[in-house]
């Protein structure tokens, strides 16, 4: 497992963000015209297939279970 940044999110990883295990589906670089750039992430629970959407800001890192191939 490698930590990643914010900005190294990319569509069909498998992340593990506060605890759970979740593949993104899609992903958007938000730059805001006040504040920091984050990433806008939708992305499914592999363990019960839940949906969410969350933000990830660069200062939080998290744990990379698998690359997909594109």
């Amino acid at each position: 497992m490698a930590k990643v940044s914010a900005g190294d999110i990319r569509n069909g990883i498998t992340i593990e963000v506060d605890g759970k295990v979740c593949q993104v589906i899609d992903f958007m670089h938000v730059k805001p015209g006040k504040g920091a750039a984050f990433v806008r992430v939708k992305m499914k629970n592999i363990i019960n297939g839940v949906k969410s959407k969350d933000n990830i800001w660069n200062v939080n890192t998290e744990k990379v279970y698998h690359e997909a191939k594109s």
